[in-house]
Parts: C-alpha cells; structure tokens; sequence
C-alpha cells in the first residue's frame, strides 16, 4: 500500500504563540521574539508574517530591523512555547494514534495517515484540514501542512509549496514533484541541502534536482561518499524511511553532550570554572539514566578570528559516573589542549559510549567505598533538583561572577524560560 504522510509546521510559532497570549493577529501585527536585554545584535528568534512581508526575517538582528518599521519586541517564553506545542500535540492525538505520529521539532510533526483514510472516509487534505482547523480553533495558531508519498515528500511540500498557498497546503507525489521542482531553485529550498552541499554541486554545474538525477552517480559517490545516496534519492523524489524506521531505530553508539557560547570573551581560568560546571552537570544527567562513560571530549572555541580552535578527546582507564573522576580526567585535557592568554568564546563536553551503569568498571587502585558513597550523594542531587528545581542545591563554584549555570539553569534553549 502507498502510504501518505503529512508534515504539519506551526507557521511562525514563537511569535504566533505571543500573538494568540496578547489577542492579537500574526498577520496584520508587527511583532518579533528577541531578548532586548542582549543588545541590538539579540537574534529575532522568530517574526510574525506581517513583518516578514516587510522584509524582516526570522533569524536576523534586532539592530537588522528598518527604523521605520513600528513593532513589538516580545521577550522569549520557552515554557509558554513548550506548553502550546504539547496542547497541539494532544490535539493531533485526538485524531492519529502516537505510534503514527513522529515529533520532529516543537513547531514540526510528520503524521502517517494512510490507514485512516478509509477509517474517517477522508481524504488526505481532508484529515489535513480537520486537524489544522482544530489547532486554530483551540489555539489561534495557523498551520500549514505538506502531503506527500514519503516523509521527503511531505517536508518538501511544506517548506516549498504549502508555504505559499492560500489554504495553507500544498502535496507532492514523485511524478508531480519531478513535474513541479526538478527545475526549482534555490537548491537550499530543498530539505537536507545546505549552503555546503549546494557549492559542492555547482562546481559540477548542478544548480537543480535535475542536474543531480542525471549526474553521473561515480562523481557523486567520489565527492559526496556514502550521503550521495540521500542526494541521488531526494533527486528522483524517493525516501525509503517510514516513522515506523523511525521509531525503532537504535543508535550504535550514544553520548551526552553539553555547549554553550560565552557573552563575552572569558579568561583561562574563567572558562576552566565554566567547564566544570558543564562537567557537573552532565554527570548528573549519567545519573539520572543510570548510565556510564568511558570516553571524554572538550571543545574549546576561541574569539572570532583571533586562533582556530582546540580539541580534544581521551578514552579514559575507568568506565564511571564518579564526578570525581570524571573531573579529574576533564581537567587533565583542558590543560593539555588549552592555548593559555586568549580570549574564550565557545565551551562543549562530551561523554561517549555510554552503557548502562551494569558495565561500570574501575581499576585495583579506586576506592569502591567513595564511589558509592559519591554515587548515593548524585542520586540525592539529581532527585532534590528534580523536585524542587535545578538551582535548589548549587556549589560555590556556582556563585563566582563569571560562573554561567544558575543563569543557563533558567533557561530553556538557551533562552528565558518564562
């Protein structure tokens, strides 16, 4: 049976979601989300379709914005956003059972309704429509939606033809998409085409989907390697992957990670207080899953143009949780990558192939006495912050002025929770 997928899009959703709590009309009201308290370089999270129109973008600068142009600033609301995203997808519950349902972002879901085709007696943009009437109707936000016979399909006819239709919807099969969108350019347009991949191709003098179907997949291959296949495929219209793919994926290998970007240039010993913050708090997150590492990385980004950035990684001796150990191991690989008396912008840690804390292993000189002891004290940590909220329980570490974490716990995203 050929299946059909939607992918439904919350148009503008963090400012449509400010529009709605303020009673007002994304489409006639000028309105951005940025936190103003960052300065005028304060990244426009998103922007009400009335001021796209003008020419004002998602993802600019405040500063960016025409000084004639009247709007409103509306701070971010991370936790608002979190809610109106799970109240739409309660929504999308009431009509595809969740096992259909694959959430790929808090704005974004692909929905498979095939089978409920012949259960509501509808058509796909009919069962389209019903939803997306729902969602306005309980929450004054717009969604547009794309339909298609795979999931590459359905992202398509979103981010390129629903976008831009007057019901909002927009369906792709792959003779209509060959018909419509061989020829369509920009290649950016198209899902999974970046800026990099697009340069790549026109070196080959491929500006379109077309140039890739009918390029020499041998070229392709040589410069692409295995990812070629996706291109070659998205080119003829075709993705094999169901949410049923989706949903029973295991991945290989898994690993917690942790990055932040600095306001401001930190010190040496500002951005090593910084990165055991970061450690400290992915090791809690091992707690909480009851998992263990064996296998750290550092990231250490530097001011803009001033050096390239350091890197690091190291198996260590120990397959551990211990915040101890862990720390220690941290710290030996800041010293050794950390090019001392420049500026610091960017900080990320990772710990790598994680297993279930069964497989935790330590050598004849660890004290077994300190690791439970340690490990009792992270469950106390993990469960009292869960409780009673991340800032409840904090170090001295944590009250230094250039210490960023009671801040980030507030966050959402990196942006203000409430």
């Amino acid at each position: 049976m050929d299946r059909i997928y939607l992918c439904i899009d919350l148009k503008s959703f963090y400012a449509s979601v400010e529009c709605a709590e303020r009673g007002i009309d994304p489409f006639e009201i000028n309105l951005v989300v940025a936190d103003p308290s960052r300065g005028g370089g304060a990244i426009t999270l998103a922007a009400t379709p009335a001021i796209k129109k003008l020419g004002v973008p998602s993802r600019g600068r405040i500063y960016e914005i025409p000084k004639d142009i009247e709007y409103i600033i509306a701070p971010p609301r991370m936790s608002l956003y979190m809610e109106y995203s799970a109240k739409i997808y309660g929504i999308m519950l009431k009509y595809i059972s969740a096992d259909d349902i694959h959430v790929y972002s808090c704005d974004e879901a692909f929905l498979d309704v095939t089978t409920y085709i012949s259960l509501y007696k509808k058509t796909a943009k009919q069962i389209a429509q019903m939803i997306l009437d729902d969602i306005l109707k309980e929450t004054n936000i717009t969604a547009t939606v794309g339909i298609g016979s795979n999931l590459y399909l359905a992202k398509v006819a979103l981010d390129i033809t629903a976008k831009h239709s007057p019901n909002n919807m927009g369906f792709l099969d792959e003779g209509l998409y060959r018909q419509l969108l061989w020829h369509h350019k920009p290649l950016t347009d198209f899902w999974h085409v970046g800026p990099g991949t697009a340069n790549r191709l026109a070196m080959l003098g491929i500006d379109d989907m077309a140039g890739i179907a009918h390029c020499d997949e041998k070229v392709l291959y040589k410069i692409f390697g295995v990812n070629a296949e996706y291109l070659i495929d998205h080119s003829w219209g075709r993705e094999p992957c169901t949410i049923e793919d989706i949903k029973a994926y295991k991945p290989k290998a898994n690993s917690i990670s942790n990055s932040q970007i600095l306001f401001e240039d930190y010190k040496t010993n500002d951005a090593f207080l910084v990165m055991k913050e970061m450690v400290d708090v992915n090791v809690l997150q091992l707690t909480e899953n009851h998992l263990v590492t064996n296998h750290i990385s550092l990231f250490i980004g530097y001011s803009k143009n001033v050096i390239k950035p350091s890197r690091g990684s190291r198996k260590i001796g120990v397959t551990t949780n211990s915040c101890k150990l862990l720390m220690e191991e941290f710290i030996l690989l800041f010293k050794k990558i950390i090019v001392k008396d420049y500026p610091i912008r960017q900080i990320a840690i990772s710990f790598g192939n994680l297993k279930d804390e069964y497989f935790e292993q330590y050598n004849l000189f660890t004290d077994m006495e300190d690791i439970d002891k340690e490990r009792r004290l992270q469950q106390t940590l993990v469960f009292i912050q869960n409780k009673y909220g991340k800032n409840a329980v904090l170090k001295g570490m944590n009250f230094y002025d250039k210490a960023t974490q009671r801040k980030r716990n507030t966050l959402i995203g990196g942006h203000n929770a409430k």
